[in-house]
């Protein structure tokens, strides 16, 4: 008969000297990493506004031409197949695999995340920026634990790392809060040891959160957060509008099935020859928005990027969106998203949000459904659908409507739920073996 060794009890440590150590240092690692942090997002901004208008001017007589969005997508295919290839870490997680909480990458793997998440980022590829962040917060958050207490315990490297992760995307996804949902239900944390992690990466957030607002004050640059001001005010959920939201439940599972099966069954293609398909994947995405440029007149935008920026004006001039075009934008979207996903490193979270509110949107030029409450019962499904954290794409859908969010939570809550059981009843079940039952 083996023994283990107990696990610390969680208010004796809670109430140690030792944890008041630990609090104090993540709210003093949680503020460059914030600052880092802000910066990145702030650096791909910057550089998407000249890659994509500036520099194309010169070209075009003081508008882009339609055809440069090939350049900017062939590029990125090379820089990120080359960081793939040739840094350590193969540039973090692939996003085909959804949303994963993993060990903090090693401090040599570090690099290799920077340049295929800034690639990936800034020219134009359909991810976002949520996973690199956490990755790159949890490396240096591990990192400084390492330099300031060598030979600390596990434990206390896992927290920092968490706080690390916390302090990255602070405000990227509205508020603290909701990437504190993200991250605990992604990691699986729960019962008494939750809240040994959760105070220190809370605090971190918050610290993050003050950095973010107080380097926008200084920079003007932004706060780079997802939530949407001054939409219009929803009506009170009705009895059609409930019959509305299990049904963009269920049509969500097929819409991500679909895109989830594209990125996996094409990144098998692509790990063989990283060096010449990922190339050829983004001229792929390019060929999606031109092609639905030419025939809509809207802007390729649409359709490049991870959506995050485009969700709100998108939710706000809805009106100027023909259905037509909201399915032709819905097709290309999801299929730039899979080929996204296939070859380069980012984050899959808003991409799904803003196929989400494109495919509600769609569905509201039906009778019974506003436009805003499409929108929100989209995203929430969409969300639930590629990252399988149902708290979160609900709280993540109410914070991005803001006081709508409040409004319309019941119907998104009933979308997420039926998309969420749905998706599980219909995904194959893994067997003991790691096969796949059908």
């Amino acid at each position: 008969m083996t023994t283990t060794a107990s696990a610390p009890d969680p208010a004796t440590v809670l109430r140690s000297k030792s944890y008041v150590s630990l609090l104090i240092l993540c709210a003093a690692v949680g503020a460059p990493i914030a600052a880092i942090a802000y910066f990145f997002l702030a650096l791909v901004d910057f550089l998407q506004g000249w890659i994509f208008t500036t520099l194309p001017e010169s070209f075009g007589g003081g508008t882009a031409p339609l055809w440069w969005p090939f350049v900017p997508l062939l590029a990125a295919g090379i820089l990120v197949s080359l960081a793939i290839k040739y840094l350590p870490g193969t540039g973090g997680n692939s996003p085909a695999d959804g949303f994963k909480m993993e060990g903090a990458p090693s401090s040599a793997q570090l690099p290799g995340i920077f340049f295929a998440a800034l690639g990936t980022l800034s020219l134009g590829v359909v991810l976002g920026p949520e996973g690199p962040l956490i990755a790159l917060g949890a490396g240096l958050g591990a990192l400084a634990v390492r330099l300031v207490k060598r030979g600390a315990p596990p434990r206390v490297q896992t927290m920092m790392a968490a706080a690390g992760s916390f302090a990255a995307i602070s405000t990227l996804l509205g508020s603290p809060l909701t990437g504190a949902f993200l991250l605990m239900e992604a990691s699986g944390l729960g019962g008494p040891a939750l809240g040994l992690v959760l105070v220190p990466g809370l605090l971190a957030a918050g610290v993050g959160s003050l950095i973010f607002v107080g380097l926008d004050a200084w920079t003007g640059l932004g706060t780079f957060s997802l939530a949407i001001p001054n939409l219009p005010a929803a009506d009170a959920p009705s009895g059609v509008q409930f019959l509305w939201a299990i049904a963009i439940g269920l049509l969500a599972v097929p819409v991500g099935a679909g895109i989830r099966w594209l990125g996996v069954t094409l990144r098998t293609l692509v790990e063989r020859r990283v060096l010449v398909i990922t190339p050829l994947v983004g001229v792929g995405i390019a060929a999606l928005a031109v092609g639905y440029a030419a025939i809509t007149g809207m802007s390729s935008a649409d359709v490049l990027f991870s959506g995050q920026t485009a969700l709100g004006p998108l939710i706000e001039n809805i009106s100027d969106y023909t259905v037509g075009t909201l399915l032709l934008l819905l097709v290309c979207k999801a299929l730039a998203y899979g080929l996204a996903l296939s070859s380069f490193r980012g984050g899959p979270t808003f991409p799904a949000l803003f196929i989400g509110a494109v495919g509600g949107a769609a569905l509201a030029h039906l009778p019974g459904l506003p436009p805003i409450a499409g929108m929100a019962m989209g995203i929430g499904a969409m969300c639930v659908v590629m990252l399988k954290l149902p708290l979160t794409s609900v709280l993540l859908t109410s914070l991005i409507l803001a006081a709508d969010g409040l409004t319309l939570m019941p119907l998104v809550i009933v979308a997420v739920v039926v998309a969420h059981v749905a998706s599980a009843r219909f995904a194959p079940l893994p067997t003991a073996d790691g096969a796949k039952l059908s």
